[in-house]
């Protein structure tokens, strides 16, 4: 599903922000990057999302080489993945069902079944009731909550999420978690980069540990 051989990323003017970096990931399975800020989890992040190419090895994620990817073929690749970003990227001036149904749309979805899909992803994320509100009126974690709905209304086979309970408080972190692992119940291959190393003693997966680029353990 996702395959990193002997990966490294070289941003020019500084270090290496990965360094020969080598693991696997098979379907169906949970598992976490940690590791300090700046140990390199984001770079990660973006070479599966095919955000940034790597300077050596490869990087294949669900048979595609993303270093070998057209730039036009980047966007319908990125339709497979199930993204949640650390910023949000929610649209201020939509509804929160407008906000879900994006994907859908871009993707020339029919619009019954787009609408059918978009909300069944928000009642998934307990917010079935939210759907006419504006993001900016939601609390961080809800928030939180349509770019995971979002996220999966594509039914994507393998969700990536870049700190999705950074700033969120113990309870709805957990809540956050949650979803992942009832998402990964159903056979849907999870990946969580997170600077909390204890999520994994609280909702156990597998645990890849990254220190200054390099994977430790």
């Amino acid at each position: 599903m996702i395959e990193f051989s002997g990966v490294t990323k070289r941003y020019p003017g500084s270090r290496d922000a990965l360094t020969n970096v080598t693991f696997g990931i098979a379907a169906g399975e949970f598992v976490y990057l940690t590791g300090h800020s700046g140990a390199g989890k984001s770079t990660i992040f973006k070479l599966i999302a095919g955000l940034e190419r790597p300077t050596a090895g490869t990087v294949v994620v669900n048979g595609h080489n993303i270093g070998r990817m057209g730039e036009r073929s980047i966007p319908f690749f990125r339709r497979q993945l199930g993204l949640v970003m650390q910023d949000h990227r929610l649209l201020f001036d939509r509804s929160v069902f407008d906000n879900v149904m994006l994907p859908l749309q871009v993707s020339g979805m029919e619009r019954n079944e787009a609408r059918r899909r978009a909300r069944a992803a928000l009642d998934k994320v307990g917010l079935s009731g939210r759907e006419r509100a504006n993001p900016i009126a939601l609390s961080g974690g809800e928030q939180q909550r349509v770019c995971l709905a979002r996220a999966v209304v594509n039914r994507p086979a393998v969700v990536v999420a870049d700190e999705p309970t950074a700033s969120l408080d113990t309870g709805h972190a957990e809540r956050i978690l949650a979803i992942f692992v009832d998402f990964n119940r159903v056979g849907v291959t999870v990946l969580v980069a997170t600077h909390d190393e204890s999520l994994p003693s609280r909702f156990p997966g597998r645990e890849l540990r990254l220190h200054q680029g390099a994977l430790a353990e």
